[in-house]
Formats: structure tokens, sequence, C-alpha cells
């Protein structure tokens, strides 16, 4: 997996990740993240250890299968959701916690060679009812390749995130 990503979108929070907030995430708004390539070698390692099933690790299986050849796991494409996440868009001041993602889907595999990009959209920003320091926020992210725009990933995360200090 190569890193060195960066903003895609024409906008980006407009504080940094490491002074960004609960406020400084907008219902509504939109960024994108990437670009990460995974290898071959990549998939074939995370399968092993983590998702050891034929399609993942088996050259001649996955060939005879219903994509063609080695995919990427569920779990690694996720991972690499993960990391685009984790670098651009949540706060290393603020975040506190995740309660869940839902809606988790890949309609598309992750094919060795593969770059991708990540799109979020905060569906929601709420502060907490219980614990005023924090609010909700909730986003829709979208695992997107580079090459053909296919969608690789789906999901709805949770995030609490700490509300600015006065």
């Amino acid at each position: 997996m190569t890193n060195g990503t960066r903003t895609l979108s024409d906008t980006d929070f407009p504080t940094p990740i490491g002074e960004r907030y609960f406020e400084d995430y907008r219902a509504g708004a939109v960024y994108e993240y990437g670009h990460i390539t995974v290898t071959e070698a990549e998939i074939l390692e995370f399968a092993e250890r983590f998702d050891p099933q034929p399609i993942h690790i088996d050259r001649a299986y996955a060939e005879s299968g219903p994509f063609g050849g080695i995919i990427a796991s569920g779990w690694h494409t996720s991972a690499v959701c993960m990391r685009l996440f984790a670098d651009h868009y949540l706060s290393r001041v603020a975040s506190l916690a995740s309660p869940g993602i839902d809606e988790l889907r890949w309609p598309s595999p992750l094919r060795p060679g593969d770059s991708v990009r990540l799109r979020t959209t905060i569906v929601e920003a709420r502060p907490s009812r219980s614990k005023p320091d924090r609010g909700i926020v909730t986003t829709d992210g979208v695992l997107i390749t580079k090459d053909d725009d296919r969608t690789v990933l789906t999901l709805r995360a949770m995030n609490l995130v700490r509300r600015r200090p006065s």
C-alpha cells in the first residue's frame, strides 16, 4: 500500500486535523482523500493473516472463481478506508471513539493494482444530549477506484468528537 495521500476535493475542513473539533464537522460537507494503491503482495499478506479464504490467497482458485482473479478481503478494503479516514478525517485532538459502523458494504472487489480514494459526506453533527463536552458525527464513506470509478466500499460511521474548549 503506497501512502503519501492528500486532499483531493476543492475544499477541506476549515481547520487542520490537529486542531479539529466537533464544531468543524458541518452537515452536508463533502471531502475526498486519496489515493492508496493496493498490491497483490499486500492482498495476499493480509488475507493469509486475517481472512485465508481461497478467493484471497489461492491464485488458481481465484482465477476460476466469479471475479477472475485474486481480490482483497472486504476487511482489507475496510482497513484501507480506515487508513484514509484516520490520516485525513478524524481529529487528532478531539476524536474520542466510535460506537460503530452501519451499512458496511463491498459492492465491487478491490483488486491488485487498484488505487482508491475516500469520499466522506457528513450526514449529521449533533451535540450529545447526555454529555455536553462532545457531539456525535455521522458520516457516509465511499471508497472509489481511481481508474474506473468503481465503488468498492460504502459505510455509515458514527464518531464521538470532543467539543472545542471555551
